[in-house]
């Protein structure tokens, strides 16, 4: 048993739980669905009972599996402390740093600063899971994370970014029909002031609904009609051009986040200071507020 349940082991586990699937926990490993299932089913085997049961939303920890959880996190705890002590004697912060964001937020904002965070540390690997759900860093499916969102967290620490602005755009080119055509975003994606603010005016967008602002700012730069854009994307495109004020209530909070734990690894400290440094430049606070220079 003792050999069953070393770090090795108890990281498989955390995985797992963490991911929920054997799927996703491979993915974060960088093993193969096979190599997990079986070494799952060996700790499982030696220790005479089930750490998860298989339900069809996934694998779900039995009373054992999240015991072992919760020591599992305390090791792991531990163990980046240990890895801490290690990179804050090294000039340069190596490892992994896995990150999550939006599509808007990682085409319109954070390239840029990520490739000048790579020139600046290059023995920082960098995992971008560019998604609109949200990860968990509480689970640690990320070590940071750039969201827009009202309200963090409270068990993450959270650095408040700024106010991401919007306002109604239009193609340059676009024809006369559509520049009374509206765009919007679909029922599916959680933007309930923008629904409200489309009732209040009476805007039908039913013709064009799309789950994603960078799809939405595709179609709208191919002529296809208005949209509310992030103005940070849309003012840096010189194929759109804005035909409307700021919208003061569609304005989102804009946070850092990362989990307490992890705030003083060097590798992580290093590029939350570099992201935090960057978008709290005037010039980027401009673009994030809607009041910076747009193409002529």
């Amino acid at each position: 048993m003792q050999e069953s349940l070393d770090w090795n082991a108890l990281r498989w586990i955390l995985a797992i739980g963490r991911a929920g699937t054997l799927a996703g926990a491979a993915r974060q490993l960088r093993v193969s669905h096979a190599t997990i299932f079986r070494r799952l089913n060996a700790v499982e085997r030696e220790l005479g009972q089930p750490l998860f049961t298989r339900e069809r939303a996934g694998y779900v920890p039995t009373a054992l599996g999240e015991r072992l959880l919760v020591e599992a996190e305390a090791i792991e705890s531990r163990v980046q402390a240990a890895m801490q002590a290690v990179d804050d004697g090294v000039v340069s912060p190596a490892g992994r740093v896995r990150l999550t964001t939006t599509d808007t937020l990682f085409d319109g904002l954070l390239a840029s600063v990520l490739v000048d965070v790579r020139e600046r540390y290059p023995r920082i690997a960098l995992e971008v899971a560019i998604s609109n759900d949200t990860y968990s860093l509480t689970r640690r499916q990320a070590d940071l994370a750039l969201r827009p969102m009202a309200s963090p967290p409270e068990a993450l620490i959270a650095q408040h970014m700024g106010h991401v602005a919007m306002a109604p755009y239009l193609a340059r080119d676009a024809s006369r029909a559509a520049r009374s055509r509206w765009l919007g975003l679909d029922d599916s994606v959680f933007f309930p002031a923008l629904a409200t603010w489309m009732r209040r005016h009476h805007i039908d967008d039913s013709g064009w609904r799309i789950d994603t602002l960078l799809g939405l700012a595709a179609v709208v730069r191919r002529g296809a009609g208005v949209a509310l854009l992030p103005c940070y994307l849309a003012d840096a495109d010189p194929a759109l051009q804005r035909v409307g004020d700021v919208v003061p209530e569609l304005a989102t909070d804009l946070w850092l986040l990362v989990h307490p734990d992890l705030r003083r690894v060097a590798r992580i400290r290093a590029v939350r200071e570099a992201i935090s440094e960057a978008i709290a430049s005037p010039a980027v606070q401009a673009r994030l507020a809607g009041t910076g220079d747009q193409p002529a």
